[in-house]
């Protein structure tokens, strides 16, 4: 099978396209036949080796997430399973690739609704927003600030706040994804690279209830100041390259809270089903910016480090 290896760290030119054995399932695992693999932007920082809680060591095939149809099982798994259109999480590594096996408990199958690129896009950013937007409370009239509005998980939040009677602000950086975000569903839109943007959120908005921090840094401590005492903060994302400076005391004297969720896996499988179930009755729409062949891995990472994408990056198996 084709594969994308991961030898050594470095920028995008290190993950090389390769021909690898094919995977073979066994007791209680399966077998992927990969359309699309998911990527993130952790798996941008895991490439350059930046230390962190997701580091990882190569040699290795990257990525996370895939969707495509379960074509083998291991001699103690239901054959029956053969022929599902799934998605699943792996692991950790293994997704950039035409097959890859997984523990039998890992797919999720995909609504017959639902187009299999959108299920893998909201594999983990769905899941991810649904669980942010549960665990800050959004109630209607909530003014809810998103930062990275035009990202992955940002395009999400924004729909779900909106759909869950919140006034929403997208902040997302340039003119191009700014023009996304009132079909997204923003009542606002700013471009938090001007210096102003706060100023415009205030003259519109007075302040903000709640703010879902997707870019860390500088734009995380305005985003902060913009908080009504009582509101509510949660990071999770740093496409500045830091995570936000807030510590808790200073959110503690300003009567805000900053939300951390910690959810076990078994309820993260349930966002993940909850997302796939909304996109399927059409009230949530995964943003997939842009599409790279799998051999063009290196290509994927150099746009997502350039912040030249939008909404969901994938690999597509041609």
């Amino acid at each position: 099978m084709r594969a994308i290896w991961l030898h050594e760290f470095g920028g995008p030119e290190v993950l090389v396209p390769e021909t690898t054995p094919d995977p073979t399932p066994g007791p209680g695992q399966v077998l992927i036949d990969v359309a699309h693999a998911n990527i993130t932007f952790v798996e941008t920082q895991q490439r350059s080796g930046r230390p962190g809680p997701f580091r990882v060591t190569p040699p290795l095939i990257p990525g996370n997430g895939v969707g495509g149809v379960i074509t083998a099982v291991g001699p103690d798994v239901d054959p029956t399973v053969i022929g599902r259109r799934v998605v699943s999480a792996t692991g950790g590594s293994g997704a950039y690739a035409e097959r890859v096996v997984v523990d039998a408990s890992a797919p999720i199958e995909v609504p017959a609704e639902l187009a299999l690129d959108e299920a893998v896009a909201l594999l983990a950013d769905g899941r991810t927003a649904t669980m942010l937007v549960e665990a800050v409370g959004v109630q209607p009239g909530d003014r809810v600030l998103v930062e990275a509005a035009a990202g992955g998980v940002g395009s999400l939040l924004v729909q779900l706040a909106s759909r869950s009677g919140a006034r929403v602000i997208g902040a997302a950086g340039g003119q191009r994804k700014v023009d996304l975000l009132p079909g997204l569903g923003a009542d606002l839109a700013v471009d938090y690279r001007r210096p102003d943007w706060p100023d415009l959120v205030r003259a519109a908005m007075g302040g903000v209830d709640v703010v879902f921090d997707g870019v860390g840094g500088a734009a995380a401590q305005a985003a902060f100041d913009l908080l009504e005492p009582g509101g509510r903060m949660v990071s999770f994302g740093l496409a500045s390259g830091e995570w936000s400076p807030v510590s808790a005391e200073a959110a503690t004297a300003r009567q805000v809270t900053l939300v951390r969720p910690d959810v076990p896996p078994a309820r993260l499988r349930a966002y993940t089903r909850q997302a796939l179930a909304d996109a399927a009755a059409g009230n949530l729409r995964p943003l997939i910016g842009q599409r790279f062949p799998l051999e063009r891995a290196a290509d994927a990472h150099a746009a997502i480090e350039a912040r030249a994408t939008v909404g969901k990056t994938l690999l597509d198996r041609l």
